[in-house]
């Protein structure tokens, strides 16, 4: 189980890492926001108005999924540091060793994957 432990600690840096590449934290939430791009008032171009658009919601997306996964890993590095690690949050039972190998944010069993 220590292995695993020591995935979630180097994936929760590479998180953060990316997260704050993308954006910022609001220290008042806790919640990442995307940084924009700075505006060219000289850019009057509408295609790349929409270009850095897009780019920005592109960023607001991937910065969506990033969160998701860093709530994961932090929540699963809590239960190991809780004893509540490895144990399915629906049946109780352990969670199967390949199952965490491959995910060791996996907080459910083969049986309850969903």
């Amino acid at each position: 189980m220590h292995e695993h432990i020591q995935k979630l600690e180097a994936e929760k840096k590479v998180l953060l890492a990316e997260l704050a590449r993308l954006g910022k934290r609001d220290p008042e939430t806790g919640d990442w926001e995307t940084k924009p791009e700075a505006f060219d008032q000289s850019e009057a171009d509408e295609n790349s108005r929409a270009d850095r658009f897009e780019d920005f919601e592109e960023k607001s997306s991937l910065m969506t999924e990033l969160e998701g996964r860093l709530t994961q890993v932090t929540v699963a590095l809590e239960k190991a540091a809780n004893g509540g690690y490895g144990v399915c949050h629906i049946c109780g039972n352990p969670i199967e060793e390949g199952r965490l190998a491959a995910n060791p944010a996996a907080d459910t069993c083969m049986a309850h994957m969903g």
